[in-house]
């Protein structure tokens, strides 16, 4: 027969809500996706006069929605990539690859020549500007525009 001593419970219950800590500090979850699909989408990274130039310049994707955005880097430094809102931990979904997370939450850097994936939820539709910037010239960003539009039924 198996005996508790005194506080055991508590102590298990404490442990409980400890291992619980993590999930409950994320918020809470999203709600369903606009559409099932979630299409992948490819932003490439090159520097061009040692500044970087992300392609698009015009991303596209459609809002409210999961996305698989392919990212390859042929920049011989590191590259931030920024956009408002969209890369904060609420809408990150994965990422995987050479991809490291701003401890600010506004982006996401890729290491020198690297490539990853990150899935995201994308944000209401609407433009916002998103950037890349190279660790060597901070003050000479890539500008280009996010445009989230209503995705097709």
């Amino acid at each position: 027969m198996l005996t508790l001593a005194r506080g055991s419970a508590t102590l298990l219950a404490l442990s409980a809500v400890l291992a619980a800590g993590p999930a409950l500090a994320q918020g809470k979850p999203l709600p369903p996706p606009a559409t099932d699909a979630m299409p992948p989408v490819e932003l490439t990274i090159s520097l061009k006069d040692g500044k970087p130039v992300c392609d698009p310049a015009e991303l596209k994707l459609p809002a409210d929605t999961n996305v698989a955005l392919k990212i390859v880097s042929s920049a011989d430094a590191p590259v931030t990539i920024t956009a408002p809102g969209q890369f904060e931990n609420g809408l990150v979904l994965h990422a995987d690859g050479d991809l490291v997370h701003v401890a600010s939450e506004k982006g996401y850097t890729v290491k020198q020549n690297g490539k990853g994936t990150l899935r995201l939820r994308t944000m209401k539709a609407g433009q916002e500007e998103y950037a890349c910037t190279s660790t060597r010239n901070a003050d000479a960003p890539f500008k280009g525009k996010l445009v989230l539009s209503a995705p097709a039924n």
